[in-house]
């Protein structure tokens, strides 16, 4: 039976996903002859970001018959400016006024009372680019204290901090005699560690390093910035940092920082609570520099506080002082530019202002146009709601990308047990609604540092709510971990095929294990990795350096049905097909026909004649030559 309208088939709707500003959109439904439609019309709501909606109704064309029993009806629609614009269909039938509603799959239900379902169209701005040197590469996640550490000796730690010799120990996680979780033991990684293991890192294809926060802060985590300007002194110095920079670009990789702009540390240079600084911070007196930057209700003691964490005191973002100070001649994020990093990833992005984002946008490019500014949004970023209104991050002029957790959960929803159809949808949603710019450079994690490690995702019990006493005690028993080592594989295969840049954090692929903040944060295991998921992941380096179609090819779903996920990925001279099987049983799947020559470089499965066989979880990435 024909679909009534398929948003993701270019006979009802071309071109198809984002489109640029200006550029005309055919749409066309078929409907059964029987209604006896007597007209049919597009609706689009266009939401401009921060301000009103408007409804505009687009007349459709009869455009002839399919066979005896259904028409075909279409119309053109043009965006005038960059937006995000939702779209449904009504038609004047015998029956009364009759709408078509989006299903979950991109198609179209006939409806007649009740909510409707809408498509989303995202129009972006002309110009849109991003950073080529990112696409088609590999990011790297550093936790800085945890990943490797130098043996260095460093100057003026502070005296607060509990130093560990303990290297691979458990992070520290029960709270203080206050009930307070201090964060304050340091297994003393550091920036030159980083640079001596820069072969690692090579070995993987790593091209891009993000480095969770190096700034002073008085924590392990340092996402309580205590001084932009300086380098936390356990890390090391400005020059270790410069250094690092300059041996990982010889060698092919990129640093970006991470940028902590929504609150700073109460116990910090610029609030000073605590009297660690010599200079009057904000909390001690009003003539503070740095006063206008917080929102106080009753000063010094009642103020807005990130989440409501009275140590994390919130920044006003659109005081005039605080965006001089990061974006201004100068400033915090164009001077790191300057000093070779190579882009920045921004903590809490949709916590942050549109008129914050454009001026750090505009400032990081101006310094380097090829610098990139990826986004921490958790969700579908295109539809993301924030400070009052749709937000406009992916448009143009605010972020190249964003962190892609909706990716993460399909991909661990799927092999825990759910189902390929649904993993399939949930990739559509994201590369029809994203910008193809913008996609190309999707930070496609399976696990970071405020997630629990893939491989215990994967494997182990659902935490859940689970407090962590709890989670201080578990670890994967053998059959889990081997279970989970396979499924990793699986997760790995898909993550470094699906569009966008495969973002690996530290320790993943040595198999390290960990539930939530701060189990998932331990040490690297120097020496004692699993030595078989490392090889698989150099080996999945190697295919992404290979494949051109990784870089900007389409997505192309081939199946999806129960366990079993396909799709393919072409550009020009290069295809590529990945094939997962999530379930016990062996499975077999019919190649498309226009695949010929077909070899599989990586995996599990075998090709006899024009089927693909895959194993129990197993998987099979299959390449085509002479394209």
């Amino acid at each position: 039976m024909r679909p009534t309208f398929n948003s993701r088939d270019e006979q009802y709707r071309s071109p198809f996903g984002a489109q640029p500003q200006g550029q005309a959109v055919f749409f066309r439904i078929c409907l059964p002859r029987n209604l006896m439609c007597s007209s049919c019309r597009l609706l689009v709501e266009e939401n401009i970001p921060m301000g009103e909606t408007t409804v505009t109704s687009n007349g459709m064309f009869w455009a002839g018959m399919e066979g005896n029993d259904d028409e075909w009806w279409d119309c053109h629609f043009t965006p005038q400016r960059p937006a995000v614009y939702f779209y449904w269909f009504e038609m004047e039938t015998q029956l009364g006024v009759m709408s078509l509603s989006r299903d979950p799959d991109g198609k179209a239900s006939i409806v007649t009372t009740g909510k409707v379902n809408r498509w989303q169209l995202t129009c972006y701005r002309p110009n849109l680019q991003t950073p080529d040197w990112l696409a088609g590469g590999i990011m790297y996640q550093i936790f800085p204290d945890r990943f490797a550490r130098s043996g260095q000796g460093k100057d003026n730690i502070p005296n607060d901090r509990i130093l560990r010799s303990d290297w691979g120990g458990q992070p520290h996680w029960q709270p203080d005699e206050n009930g307070v979780i201090q964060n304050n033991d340091y297994f003393c990684g550091d920036l030159k560690g980083i640079e001596q293991r820069l072969d690692h890192l090579a070995s993987l294809g790593v091209t891009c390093i993000y480095l969770n926060p190096i700034f002073e802060a008085h924590s392990n985590h340092r996402y309580n910035t205590a001084d932009y300007m300086q380098i936390d002194p356990l890390l090391g110095t400005e020059e270790d940092f410069r250094s690092l920079v300059d041996a990982a670009r010889q060698v092919g990789i990129g640093v970006i920082l991470d940028g902590v702009f929504s609150h700073t540390g109460s116990d910090s240079l610029y609030f000073n609570q605590n009297g660690r600084y010599d200079s009057p911070g904000a909390w001690q007196t009003r003539e503070s520099p740095y006063f206008s930057w917080y929102h106080f209700e009753h000063w010094p003691n009642h103020y807005k506080a990130w989440w409501g964490v009275s140590t994390l005191p919130e920044v006003d973002e659109t005081d005039l002082g605080f965006i001089r100070f990061i974006t201004g001649k100068d400033g915090i994020v164009g001077s790191r530019i300057h000093h070779g990093a190579a882009g920045w990833r921004l903590d809490v992005a949709d916590e942050l202002p549109d008129e914050f984002l454009d001026v750090l946008y505009s400032a990081v490019k101006a310094e380097n146009p090829e610098a990139v500014v990826l986004g921490e949004v958790w969700e579908d970023a295109s539809n993301k709601t924030s400070h009052g209104g749709l937000r406009r991050y992916l448009l143009g002029g605010q972020l190249d990308s964003v962190m892609n957790y909706p990716f993460r959960d399909a991909i661990i929803q799927y092999l825990r047990g759910g189902e390929a159809s649904e993993f399939m949808g949930h990739i559509m949603d994201i590369v029809e609604n994203y910008p193809p710019a913008v996609t190309r450079l999707l930070m496609n994690h399976i696990g970071t540092h405020d997630t629990e490690r893939a491989l215990t995702a994967l494997a182990g019990q659902p935490a859940g709510s689970r407090d962590r006493v709890w989670q201080s005690k578990q670890q994967l028993s053998e059959q889990e971990r081997q279970r989970g080592l396979s499924l990793m594989r699986l997760a790995s295969a898909l993550q470094y095929t699906l569009p966008g840049v495969p973002c690996v954090f530290y320790g993943d692929e040595a198999g390290m294990e960990g539930y939530r903040d701060p189990f998932n944060r331990g040490c690297y295991p120097w020496g004692k990795e699993d030595a078989d998921l490392v090889g698989w992941y150099r080996r999945l380096g190697k295919l992404r350096a290979a494949c051109p179609a990784l870089k900007d090819g389409m997505f192309i779903p081939v199946y999806g049905n129960q366990n079993i996920a396909c799709y393919e990925r072409s550009a020009e001279g290069s295809k590529l097909l990945c094939a997962v099987n999530a379930g016990d049983q062996d499975s077999r799947i019919a190649l498309p026909n226009h695949w010929h020559q077909c070899t599989v470089c990586m995996g599990e499965g075998s090709i006899t004649g024009s089927v693909l066989h895959l194993p129990p979880v197993g998987c099979a990435i299959v390449t085509i030559q002479d394209v």
